[in-house]
C-alpha cells in the first residue's frame, strides 16, 4: 500500500493528521508532510478512512 497525496488540492486541514498522526503531519509552515508514505497494511483502515475523510479528496491508497 502506498499514501498519494495531490498537493494541488491539499488544504492541509489535518483531518488526516487526526487519524493517523504517524503518517500525517501538518507542519508550522502549514503544509501537510506525508511521514511515511507506505505503511504496513495493519493500518490500511485508518489510511482508508482519511482518504475518504479528505473534504478535498486529495489522498488515494494505492496497492
Amino acid at each position: 500500500m502506498r499514501i498519494v497525496v495531490d498537493y494541488d488540492l491539499c488544504e492541509s486541514n489535518a483531518i488526516c493528521m487526526q487519524i493517523a498522526p504517524d503518517v500525517f503531519e501538518v507542519r508550522d509552515d502549514d503544509f501537510l508532510y506525508v511521514l511515511d508514505e507506505t505503511p504496513g497494511e495493519g493500518r490500511r483502515d485508518a489510511m482508508d478512512e482519511a482518504a475518504q475523510r479528505c473534504p478535498k479528496q486529495a489522498i488515494r491508497v494505492e496497492d
